[in-house]
């Protein structure tokens, strides 16, 4: 039998492919597991968007095929949404420079299918976000490693790279606020990748689902709001996080209108939109938006103090983030992260991801997700203390 290709072949495993087999044989032996892996949030969805996709559902016409152009709702909803959340700075046609997305993730890996010819170089930071190695390497790019750094707030200066890579690079991923690491960036950082984007002639692809997961007076920007972005960016959204609709798949991309025409046509050969009942929902929140996400940060703020007090009562260096719903939690040196992981789930009943799964640049840290309450939360922290107790050589004292 024929096997896969080099480009398949070349991909390094999802980071949380084997976990829930591991989960499932732990919890089938009886274990009271803590599950802090996947960005999954446990808060329902709102319940006025529940509502309207229960209405839609009964409407035949929203049972056929969305194609494309999808429902045209969406489309102003979405663009409404832009314009309120970043203050007017963000103004899109929402015909020609908006299209709603099966979730974000499918877009930002469809998007290098229309764009990389071969010998063209991807910019992908890593740690990351895999659907931008995977997408990049699955449509013939050849892959540029840059190493997000904590000396250097995990952002990547595009001017900073190496003079061959620039000339040969097509498309460059950034995402800020960050997953996993949780930075943000700054909108003069912002106003400088524009700029060197525009030089080097490099499409931006700017993915940001976190803009609203902000904490302490933070404010998340778009790209959108640098002037001259539209001119090589296009930005990703997401309904998942914000408003606990991972499983519903639905988001939407904004900018470049070529890039939006570009992305379209690979779609046209790939999928026909979403499902026409869930952009009808999606007006339901993205309308609301405001409202309906404050409720959300508020949980998780809580949660994220939780979260950090009792981890740096456990042994661990650790910051409270500005942003996302992670926390990205430094490990002592010496201490790998894959072994970290593997002791605390099959140890003390913790499931995390190890850094050195999202690459090899993010050895060295492992990352957690506020999905479960604070009281879990604190629990978890505990008895990830008392795996690092383990591994730096103390008592071992397991399920407790």
């Amino acid at each position: 039998m024929r096997q896969p290709n080099r480009r398949l072949a070349s991909l390094p495993g999802y980071p949380l492919a084997e976990l829930p087999g591991i989960k499932r044989r732990l919890i089938q032996a009886g274990r009271d597991i803590i599950d802090l892996g996947a960005g999954d949030n446990d808060m329902p969805p709102p319940q006025e968007v529940v509502a309207a996709m229960q209405e839609a559902v009964t409407d035949p016409a929203m049972s056929k095929y969305g194609f494309q152009q999808g429902l045209p709702e969406f489309r102003v909803s979405a663009a409404g949404y832009l314009e309120r959340r970043f203050g007017g700075a963000v103004t899109v046609d929402p015909v020609k420079e908006l299209l709603p997305m099966i979730g974000s993730k499918e877009g930002i890996a469809h998007l290098p299918f229309g764009l990389v010819e071969p010998g063209d170089v991807a910019i992908i930071p890593e740690p990351g976000y895999q659907a931008y190695l995977g997408g990049a390497v699955l449509a013939g790019a050849e892959p540029f490693i840059v190493p997000l750094r904590a000396e250097e707030d995990f952002l990547v200066e595009i001017d900073a790279l190496p003079e061959v890579v620039l000339q040969r690079a097509a498309v460059v991923y950034l995402n800020y606020p960050n997953n996993p690491t949780t930075a943000v960036a700054p909108l003069d950082y912002l106003e400088r990748v524009v700029s060197a984007c525009r030089r080097h002639e490099i499409v931006l692809v700017y993915d940001n689902p976190y803009c609203d997961l902000t904490f302490d007076g933070y404010v998340a920007p778009s790209v959108l709001e640098v002037p001259g972005a539209k001119d090589v960016a296009i930005e990703y959204f997401t309904l998942s996080k914000s408003f606990s609709m991972t499983g519903w798949r639905i988001g939407f991309v904004a900018g470049n209108q070529e890039l939006i025409a570009c992305l379209t046509k690979v779609k046209t050969y790939i999928d026909t939109g979403p499902f026409l009942a869930v952009q009808r929902a999606g007006c339901a929140a993205l309308d609301e938006a405001e409202r309906l996400v404050a409720p959300v940060v508020e949980t998780l703020g809580e949660r994220r103090d939780a979260a950090v007090q009792s981890l740096q009562a456990a042994g661990f260096a650790v910051a409270p983030p500005r942003a996302t719903m992670y926390v990205w939690i430094p490990l002592p040196e010496g201490i790998r992260s894959a072994e970290f992981a593997k002791v605390a789930l099959e140890e003390f009943d913790v499931l995390v991801l190890p850094g050195s799964g999202f690459g090899p640049a993010g050895e060295g840290f492992f990352r957690i997700a506020l999905t479960v309450s604070a009281e879990r939360l604190t629990e978890g922290s505990k008895r990830l203390g008392r795996a690092l107790n383990a591994l730096q050589g103390g008592a071992v004292e397991t399920r407790a």
